[in-house]
């Protein structure tokens, strides 16, 4: 555990999750610690490419270009530029079919720390940039338009020169201008598939898109609401998969009057999402889909505490799910859990920059809710310099045997600043997730009586069976639900807290 904190110097925050008779490394968290529309939101920066690859003809069109060359095109658009750096898709438009890419060109600009997705062998030498397609992305058939990677950098998005494809160098020179969207060569997207509605009476029914109001939640009619549920375990440290199970989650709705649940998808630890993404995603989504059909709204929560050492694979993870899953009402996204003691200006806001960004290029509306430095507890430093956008919340943590006024204090002043918060994680114990198995239950009252005089939502810490306090099971407690006879450690109170 380690040291607590006091008004003068935040506590940390909680540490690893705890599981029964299995050592880990500790973690900085306690005990933890469906389909939108792809929209075109910024320019096209168009640079011309190829005048000919014979069977595998590659053309890419200049911006100020009035019509192509015969063969393909190569759109690099331009998604988000926050001045030191930004975020770009390259899409390409075959005239032959092909089968396998390479694309090289020279920035004209200064441009380093590329970090791209969906491609192999990406490379970055001084000026000199080179990527490969990733296999399922390789395929193109003649008049196919295909996004087939994007990436993000620092620097500026000016010219592309020099520009090959599969080793042939080609006719021009890209503009770093911003110019207007050419035509789009594409079919135009069609509506994602329309969705049953939520449950009568479940809490998306009664609450339906949300958004944020000012330093609160408001629900489709304008009113300020709170939402309150509980956590996940990290997926792949979960004793069974509760939080993946449809019955379950019903189970809680109809029980424990649950309004919103967090599906915690570890990132970083041996076993977790880096390791296996596919697998990790596919949980995730199950957890999304269950929640869809419950009517319950979900937090799709990237647990990690150095995301922003893993920007690609955020921006890839939440790319896709909020295409798929970005126009249901009850999503809400959290792209990092909790930030170590780590610089807002310089580390975690721009990563929130570019992952907002990449969520926004799919899904303009859901709330997404924004991780803080100090194991998302300065939450009055984010206050001092928010991120610009619509809809945007903020993490604050707690665990009451280790935070307590001080902490408070700089939520408040968060609030009047006009800082929206959500409380994703709580628990009533200490910050390592209550290893000891005490609880601080005057304290979480305090806390929860805060939380709600300011309509804050939150989800308690966490769905799981182990000794730490946190863990809402005990051993023997069925996947489905019925629990009512296996509660355990700050369970109790959680549930005397949720909506009567």
């Amino acid at each position: 555990m380690r040291n607590v904190g006091s008004a003068s110097a935040p506590a940390p925050g909680p540490e690893r999750p705890h599981r029964p008779a299995i050592d880990r490394p500790r973690q900085a968290d306690g005990g933890h610690d469906m389909q939108a529309v792809r929209r075109r939101g910024r320019p096209a920066i168009v640079a011309a490419v190829c005048a000919a690859l014979g069977a595998s003809a590659l053309t890419i069109v200049a911006a100020q270009s009035a019509s192509a060359a015969e063969g393909c095109e190569v759109d690099y658009n331009v998604v988000s530029d926050w001045g030191s750096g930004f975020q770009a898709n390259v899409s390409i438009t075959a005239g032959e079919a092909i089968d396998g890419w390479t694309v090289e060109w020279d920035f004209t600009g200064a441009v380093s720390g590329i970090s791209a997705w969906n491609v192999t062998d990406q490379s970055l030498s001084g000026a000199h940039f080179q990527a490969s397609d990733a296999g399922g992305n390789g395929a193109i058939a003649s008049g196919q338009t295909k996004e087939v990677f994007g990436f993000t950098a620092s620097g500026a998005s000016g010219d592309i020169a020099n520009v090959e494809v599969n080793g042939v160098l080609c006719d021009g020179e890209g503009s770093g201008e911003q110019t207007t969207d050419p035509e789009p060569t594409d079919p135009e997207p069609t509506d994602p598939e329309p969705t049953d509605p939520p449950p009568a009476g479940t809490p998306v029914e009664e609450h339906g898109q949300l958004h944020v109001c000012g330093a609160n939640m408001c629900n489709e009619d304008g009113e300020t609401i709170q939402l309150r549920g509980v956590s996940s375990m990290w997926l792949h440290w979960q004793t069974q998969p509760y939080a993946q199970n449809l019955s379950a989650l019903e189970w809680m709705r109809d029980n424990w009057n649950i309004e919103v649940f967090r599906v915690a998808m570890g990132v970083e630890p041996e076993g977790a999402y880096l390791d296996d993404p596919g697998l990790w995603k596919a949980e995730v989504e199950k957890v999304v889909q269950n929640a869809a059909e419950a009517g319950v709204y979900v937090i799709v929560d990237f647990h990690a505490h150095q995301a922003h050492q893993h920007q690609s694979e955020a921006v890839a993870f939440f790319t896709d799910l909020a295409d798929r899953y970005g126009h249901l009402p009850n999503v809400i996204w959290e792209p990092y859990n909790e930030p170590e003691q780590v610089s807002w200006s310089g580390t975690v806001k721009p990563y929130h920059e570019v992952v907002v960004s990449a969520i926004r290029a799919q899904d303009p509306d859901n709330i997404i809710v924004l991780g803080t430095p100090t194991w998302s507890q300065d939450v009055d430093v984010a206050a001092a310099s928010p991120v610009s956008g619509t809809n945007l919340m903020y993490t604050l943590h707690f665990y009451s045997c280790t935070h307590a006024d001080w902490n408070r204090d700089k939520a408040d002043a968060a609030i009047d600043a006009g800082l929206a918060l959500f409380v994703t994680e709580w628990g009533a114990s200490a910050a390592d997730g209550g290893l000891d198995g005490r609880t601080c239950l005057d304290e979480a009252q305090r806390w929860v009586d805060w939380m709600a005089a300011n309509q804050i939502s939150w989800t308690a810490w966490k769905l799981d069976v182990g000794d730490d306090s946190t863990n809402l099971l005990s051993d023997g407690a069925p996947v489905t639900g019925g629990w009512d006879n296996y509660l355990h450690g700050h369970a109790p109170f959680v549930i005397d807290n949720l909506p009567q």
